[in-house]
């Protein structure tokens, strides 16, 4: 390992010299100068990455974060930082699932339960746009009553009223429900909802891949073979999508690198996922009993999910749940980006996070750190004032 790492003390130091400073047996040392040559990680390997100290598991997450943002930018990704603007619109709470970490559902006879209309749609859209926004991120509950044609006529009122706004909306959890609600199969429904307006797809839902959490948290929503097939399906057809963790409740360590060997199979068979983003478990107001876990724990996952998931560009910080300080911290973590400044949020804020961030503090947050702070889109491309593709 011949280029600097980060140490401790946040003086460049050789690789070497590092590990031999934190007295690492001969076996973690190998895996260390394979993590920093870029090699592939096995499952076995990524356990193993637990038991590094946490500041030089941050130390290799950042080279790994250098390997795959290099040539990005015009070969200036190590210098930049993103980040995205948009707005987090539900369009609903009802939903029929009740998945006991979410705070957020309603049933329909449930007062405070309701279903968007396109006037409110509009109003939350112009006040993006007027904020610089180029996104829309648009997922609800499983409502068992509103039919196809509901969604597709929203799609193509957005679309068309709105054309330089994405439609990054409907996680893999809701087309599962539309799939056995309309009874129509995957293909044909995602190409509908493609060709009235959606652009992208997020990853919601993900939880964690593992049937038996599942079975656990939410057993009645989409299990992981779904998830996956959703995905498998939109990347085919050239959507592109983010993969999600959420993690921190009833999972154990096997059960988070089963998630992480999951998702980077898939993106090796078809190259969709833009963006990995892993959040901790928020507990206030569910029906989960689980002790969350804190900021280390979280920059431990962070580390390990930028090495492992080698074949995924951008790695995300999770500011929403772990607040500004830590959001910046993980920059040093494997993170190439700060997420969006969530004009709106309305999930995670029912389970007790109502952390807010504008535009000015993640500029500040970025820059105080050194990097360079730039706003993209959906795909990573730069929006404000540059054309250079990630």
């Amino acid at each position: 390992m011949s280029r600097p790492a980060f140490g401790q003390a946040g003086c460049l130091l050789s690789a070497n010299d590092y590990i031999r400073a934190v007295g690492l047996d001969a076996t973690k040392e190998a895996l260390c100068q394979k993590i920093w040559d870029g090699g592939r990680v096995s499952v076995d390997e990524a356990a193993q990455l637990c038991e590094l100290p946490l500041p030089q598991l941050g130390a290799l997450a950042d080279r790994r974060r250098r390997l795959a943002k290099a040539d990005a930018y015009g070969g200036r990704g190590n210098d930049i930082v993103t980040y995205n603007i948009d707005r987090n619109i539900n369009y609903t709470n009802v939903c029929n699932v009740y998945c006991k970490f979410c705070a957020f559902w309603r049933s329909e006879k449930q007062d405070d339960s309701y279903v968007i209309t396109h006037d409110e749609i509009d109003r939350k859209i112009e006040e993006t746009i007027a904020l610089g926004g180029t996104q829309i991120l648009m997922q609800g509950g499983h409502h068992p009553k509103l039919n196809k044609q509901w969604y597709l006529d929203l799609l193509s009122h957005i679309r068309d009223k709105f054309p330089q706004i994405n439609i990054h909306g409907f996680s893999p959890s809701e087309f599962i429900h539309f799939r056995d609600v309309f009874g129509e199969p995957l293909e044909s429904l995602i190409r509908d909802f493609r060709d009235a307006g959606l652009g992208s797809i997020p990853g919601g839902g993900g939880e964690i891949l593992v049937d038996e959490v599942r079975q656990r948290i939410s057993p009645l929503k989409a299990m992981s073979d779904d998830w996956l097939e959703v995905m498998a399906v939109a990347h085919r057809l050239g959507m592109a999508s983010t993969a999600t963790m959420m993690f921190g409740h009833v999972e154990s360590l096997r059960h988070r690198i089963e998630h992480l060997e999951r998702v980077r199979r898939q993106q090796d068979e078809t190259g969709g996922f833009t963006a990995f983003i892993a959040w901790t478990f928020q507990a206030e107001n569910t029906r989960l009993q689980a002790t969350p876990v804190g900021a280390h724990e979280y920059l431990r996952m962070q580390a390990i999910s930028r090495i492992y998931l080698d074949n995924i560009p951008n790695i995300q910080s999770s500011w929403v749940t772990q607040g500004l300080e830590i959001g910046q911290v993980a920059l040093k973590y494997g993170a190439n980006d700060l997420g969006s400044i969530m004009i709106e949020e309305n999930v995670v804020s029912e389970a007790g996070t109502t952390f807010q961030m504008g535009v000015a503090d993640m500029r500040r947050l970025i820059e105080g750190i050194g990097y360079e702070a730039r706003q993209r889109d959906n795909w990573y491309r730069l929006v404000d004032g540059q054309a250079a593709a990630a």
